[in-house]
């Protein structure tokens, strides 16, 4: 693909990976590279959709908005969790073949397996049993753009690819603790415990899942080599490869911060999926990705980040 002669819809490009995703097509070139706002357009409607395809007439979209949060968040908004991440993403992809536009990168999730796929997960699991029970609205409501993208390929010969990218983490990340993931809740919770000279902070779980982590920019960068340079209709792994206990990794980030309190495991709350590590030799065949940081890397940058921006953080707006 050549982005000197093309436009680009980025949503939710004013997110935490999309504004990798958008600094990273500014850099390769791209002509002209669009971000919606929900202020705008609200995604969850067709007329906003169509009023945007016909202002932009973009030759690529690429579809990472999406309403998301941790376990908490999903536990407490299942249904809306489901219904505004699938209607985005049917009425984009529909809009975008009626449209004519030339290709269409639908970025999933690793909530999309089922709860016990065989670890490392390979792509051809995906259909082997029902996702995870506390984000398996979410799950599958992005997993539909895996079904619309293969039966448009089938009848229409639209050009949709699908997108599997594991847990992210990196600067600009979400922190809010009530809708954050795993590694920028670690964080948070350690600096403000060591601020408030608090000697313990409390865990979900016992520490025993294993997750697997992409730093923010090298999912940025899996993203746009696969727009560039795969036209399949095979769902595709975006991860390192590598997983970590959440124990573990609850070390790593004190350690990193330099929090020397207790950590209270609690048993009551769920542990969510047991173990996640994906196959990735796929990406790697298919159009030469491989990431780049390890957690060594990541954690720091982000901690850094974290601590130099605290205090002007507000919650992620993704839709």
């Amino acid at each position: 693909m050549e982005w000197a002669n093309r436009r680009a819809i980025v949503t939710g490009g004013a997110g935490f990976l999309g504004s990798f995703v958008v600094e990273k097509l500014l850099k390769r070139g791209c002509a002209k590279v669009i971000v919606p706002r929900s202020k705008e357009y609200d995604l969850r409607e067709r007329e906003a959709i169509t009023r945007l395809y016909k202002e932009v007439k973009p030759h690529i979209v690429i579809h990472l908005a999406a309403v998301v949060g941790g376990i908490e968040a999903n536990r407490a908004n299942p249904g809306r969790f489901f219904y505004d991440n699938a209607i985005m993403g049917i009425q984009l992809m529909e809009c975008a073949r009626q449209f004519g536009v030339e290709k269409f990168v639908a970025v999933g999730t690793i909530c999309a397996y089922p709860k016990f796929t065989p670890v490392p997960f390979k792509e051809e699991d995906l259909w082997n049993g029902y996702p995870e029970e506390t984000n398996a609205p979410y799950g599958l409501a992005k997993k539909m753009m895996l079904v619309q993208a293969q039966a448009y390929r089938a009848q229409y010969g639209f050009n949709a690819i699908y997108l599997l990218p594991v847990n992210l983490y990196g600067p600009g990340d979400n922190f809010e603790l009530e809708t954050s993931h795993v590694i920028p809740a670690l964080i948070r919770k350690c600096v403000e415990a060591m601020e408030s000279e608090n000697r313990e902070i409390i865990l979900w779980g016992d520490g025993s899942p294993t997750r697997e982590f992409l730093y923010v920019e090298d999912a940025a960068e899996g993203i746009l080599l696969a727009a560039e340079q795969y036209d399949g209709g095979q769902p595709v792994n975006l991860g390192t490869g590598e997983e970590i206990s959440i124990r573990d990794l609850a070390h790593m980030i004190t350690a990193e911060v330099g929090y020397t309190g207790n950590i209270i495991w609690d048993t009551t709350k769920p542990n969510g999926q047991p173990r996640r590590r994906l196959d990735v030799s796929r990406a790697k065949q298919l159009f030469g990705f491989q990431a780049n940081y390890h957690l060594c890397d990541g954690i720091p940058k982000t901690v850094e980040w974290f601590k130099k921006h605290r205090h002007f953080l507000r919650e992620v707006t993704f839709v």
